[in-house]
């Protein structure tokens, strides 16, 4: 009957639990036993499932194969610009400056418009001399934009021949030292004394009442004077003896008279007559240029005569004199017509 005792339904082998791998590798391993089933871990102990982990490189794009991978910079904040001191200084003063000027041409314009208000200011002289100015001249304010770089050029051209002026008096006096040059000097006292500000009266001025006012009459005068000028230049670079002028003939006829003084003072004769030369290039190219310009504008010698009549016949001294003369022309015919006639 012992065959009757295994049960038909059965599985063929008894399931052992104990025989399953994972609860005998548990049960090998050391685990304390105060540690309890809440502590363990089975995968404490595995040396196979130790893996080195690869981070990817930071800031990276994972692309598909075939393609390169490009990093991403971080991007950097940039620092705020730090103004010096010295550079917010510097922009301090230049706006300052021009609020200084912008405010001096509203002054000078609010004056424009008001008569016997605008003050003369040139030439600018201290205030301990009694004198005063005798002339007002702002070529930012009176002068249009478009002129304000010839007429700036002209006034510097003015300076240049009052400096020639002076220069040409010291080595005159150098000549008079070293050789005796007697009217040499005396006629270059009186080309400083005079001739500089005659320049600024006579070519300057016109110049810049021309461009103001756009008047032909002006720029006439300007042109024959100016010539004037260009010529005189010229005959002073030549620096023929006994005209007051240092130049070249003068200076090289004192080299040749030998001696160390008389070399020296010769080559700064030549230097004189060399600045004379450069001068009278510089006056052709302003005539050049200022003509070009006046021809630009329309004008013409007629329009000129046209401005120089209207400007006589306005004229309040040619006006009187012409109301005198008619005044006496009729009173003459009225006596003659009271008087009878004896024939």
């Amino acid at each position: 009957m012992s065959g009757f005792d295994d049960n038909p339904f059965a599985d063929p082998t008894v399931y052992n639990p104990f025989s399953d791998p994972s609860v005998r590798q548990a049960t090998s391993t050391n685990v304390r036993p105060q540690d309890g089933l809440e502590n363990y871990s089975p995968f404490e102990n595995q040396s196979n499932m130790n893996r080195t982990s690869v981070q990817p490189p930071p800031n990276t794009v994972a692309t598909p194969s075939g393609f390169t991978t490009v990093p991403i910079d971080t991007p950097v904040q940039a620092k705020p610009s730090q103004v010096s001191t010295d550079e917010f200084q510097k922009r301090q003063e230049e706006l300052e400056r021009k609020a200084q000027e912008l405010a001096r041409r509203e002054e000078a314009l609010r004056n424009a418009t008001i008569p016997n208000v605008r003050q003369n200011n040139w030439p600018p002289l201290p205030s301990f001399i009694p004198a005063q100015p005798c002339f007002y001249q702002d070529i930012n304010v009176e002068i249009p934009v478009e002129f304000q770089r010839v007429v700036q050029m002209v006034y510097y051209m003015w300076m240049v021949h009052s400096g020639l002026y002076f220069v040409n008096f010291v080595v005159s006096l150098a000549m008079l030292i070293q050789a005796g040059a007697g009217s040499q000097f005396g006629l270059s006292l009186l080309y400083l004394c005079l001739f500089s500000p005659a320049a600024y009266v006579c070519w300057f001025r016109p110049l810049y009442k021309a461009f103001r006012s756009d008047s032909s009459v002006n720029f006439m005068a300007f042109f024959l004077i100016f010539a004037a000028q260009l010529g005189a230049s010229v005959i002073s670079a030549v620096g023929l003896p006994n005209l007051g002028s240092c130049g070249f003939v003068n200076g090289l006829s004192l080299i040749a008279s030998g001696g160390g003084g008389n070399i020296f003072v010769g080559i700064l004769v030549v230097i004189v007559g060399i600045g004379y030369g450069a001068a009278a290039f510089l006056d052709f190219l302003l005539l050049v240029k200022v003509h070009g310009i006046y021809r630009s504008t329309g004008a013409s010698f007629a329009k000129a005569q046209q401005e120089f009549s209207q400007g006589v016949f306005r004229n309040e001294v040619v006006q009187g004199a012409a109301a005198g003369a008619a005044q006496s022309v009729i009173q003459s015919q009225m006596q003659n017509a009271s008087q009878p006639n004896r024939y």
